[in-house]
């Protein structure tokens, strides 16, 4: 999916063999696509939840005692609105939690992934790299690193 490629180099007090370089892009690229899975899910549920609020904005402003029908489980069941309307306002509740939940479990990731990223000093192609500090300007700090590219 997107070209890594690790940069060890020899005058550094701790070098990295390819092996090992690998393995940290490997790491990283796996962090990344959990991360990835994560936003996509939410993506996908916030679009269920959407589409609960416009069918249960609708069922609101007809009659309780029409017909409608309802997927589950790949069988289209006929039902009134009465029995629906509670089971569609109990799904929405709980994609929201879920939805939520998420959420919290991406920042984490996230998180994960910009520690390991600072803590195997990972550079990405095409980003800014951030502003250093007066530390992180040693020889031995400066010199050392993975680079890796996200061509897609």
């Amino acid at each position: 999916m997107a070209d890594k490629k690790t940069t060890p180099t020899s005058t550094t007090q701790k070098s990295i063999t390819k092996a090992e370089g690998e393995e940290i892009v490997q790491k990283f690229q796996q962090l990344r696509n959990e991360q990835r899975s994560l936003m996509a899910k939410i993506s996908e549920l916030e679009q269920d939840l959407n589409e609960h609020k416009i069918v249960i904005e609708t069922l609101q402003d007809v009659s309780p005692e029409r017909k409608c029908f309802r997927m589950v489980g790949g069988v289209l069941v006929e039902r009134t609105v009465t029995e629906i309307l509670p089971a569609l306002v109990n799904n929405k509740e709980q994609l929201t939690k879920v939805i939520d939940s998420l959420n919290v479990k991406l920042v984490s990731k996230g998180k994960e992934v910009n520690e390991y990223r600072a803590k195997h000093n990972i550079k990405i192609r095409g980003q800014d790299d951030p502003p250093q500090t007066p530390s992180d300007s040693s020889p031995a700090s400066a010199n050392q690193g993975v680079l890796v590219s996200t061509k897609s």
